[in-house]
């Protein structure tokens, strides 16, 4: 795939200082952008500066949601090289989602060029402090005008940049996290299982209502019974009941987390007992009373590792462990990142060198 670049002038946005950065605030000063139309297919594969997408007001994506996305990041190496962390199993996970919303999927070699020639565009507006990245957010959305229920013909695929600052900045906290026993974030034979901003909009209430309680994050029950464990904010949980690692199984509700694979990999690496299966939250209750569950963490892209220290359920606060980060959550964080930077070995080849 050849790909047209059109430079733009550098510092569009001005920027902080790394230390604050936070997620998702500022841009790079170039974005990728590829069109489709059943004629030409994917097509017009170009960089170009960062600035607003002109869109019809009647297009598709706007009024039912033919929307579709993806989140990894690109590191820094020792070496001043750049790398990014298992972008295949991104690529692949988008093509999913772009199956179940009936839209093109993408040609995974072109997907990758199209990342790799972005940061390499951008390369200039890399952070360069421990804990800080480049996330890239690939996203495509449906673009033909009209107001029927329907597919729609054409499409865009774009990609931006956000230069991002460490998520903990005074270390790997564990924080308290809300179990909503009223609202569910999908059930089966939807969409939970899609990278779709369908999936999002609808928890920024309930999330909203659990931070002014003084929670960090949802955790979200079965949409049968309000009785399983699924998954915390936008991340995938897991629990470590004595010597065994657990996490819900992937049975189309939830998102096939690609940190989460990358947690399940090292720990069998490890020598640890994983256990995919339905977790109860009685199950998770009774295990912080007994002690029986030693700790419990989240696992995203963004955070890498979570840990949660305590659970808010049915008007109860339940510690896990002593309410602070475990060893082996600290562990999973120190390795994972350790892959990411190019700091520790890389015995499962997800580190993909582009630069």
């Amino acid at each position: 795939m050849e790909i047209s670049v059109t430079l733009g002038p550098r510092g569009r946005q001005p920027r902080p200082a790394d230390s604050e950065l936070g997620f998702g605030n500022y841009f790079t000063d170039h974005m990728f952008l590829m069109d489709y139309t059943p004629e030409r297919t994917w097509h017009d594969a170009r960089i170009v500066p960062y600035g607003p997408l002109a869109l019809d007001p009647a297009a598709l994506v706007l009024h039912y949601n033919q929307e579709v996305f993806e989140g990894t990041k690109a590191y820094l190496q020792p070496d001043g090289g750049i790398a990014l962390f298992r972008p295949y199993s991104n690529i692949e996970r988008m093509n999913r989602s772009l199956a179940r919303m009936v839209m093109p999927q993408l040609n995974a070699e072109d997907f990758l060029h199209a990342m790799k020639e972005l940061v390499r565009t951008d390369r200039s507006c890399f952070p360069t402090s421990p804990g800080t990245a480049l996330y890239l957010r690939p996203t495509t959305i449906a673009t033909e005008a009209s107001i029927m229920v329907r597919a729609s013909k054409n499409y865009l695929f774009f990609i931006i940049i956000s230069p991002v600052g460490a998520y903990f900045k005074e270390g790997l906290r564990a924080t308290r996290i809300y179990v909503s026993d009223e609202y569910v974030r999908s059930a089966k034979g939807v969409a939970g299982s899609t990278k779709t901003s369908g999936n999002y909009g609808p928890t920024l209430m309930v999330a909203q209502d659990a931070m002014a309680k003084g929670y960090a994050q949802v955790l979200w029950l079965d949409a049968m019974e309000h009785r399983y464990v699924e998954e915390v904010g936008q991340s995938n949980i897991f629990f470590l009941f004595d010597d065994e690692l657990v996490t819900p199984p992937l049975t189309g509700t939830i998102l096939p987390g690609v940190t989460r694979d990358s947690v399940i990999q090292l720990a069998r690496h490890w020598g640890i007992k994983v256990a995919e299966r339905p977790v109860a939250i009685d199950e998770v209750v009774e295990g912080c009373a007994s002690g029986r569950l030693k700790e419990a963490f989240a696992a995203g892209t963004a955070a890498v590792i979570s840990p949660i220290g305590g659970l808010g359920y049915k008007g109860h606060d339940n510690t896990v462990g002593n309410g602070a980060t475990g060893p082996l959550a600290s562990r999973f964080y120190e390795e994972i990142t350790g892959i990411q930077t190019g700091r520790r070995e890389d015995p499962f080849g997800w580190r993909i060198k582009i630069a």
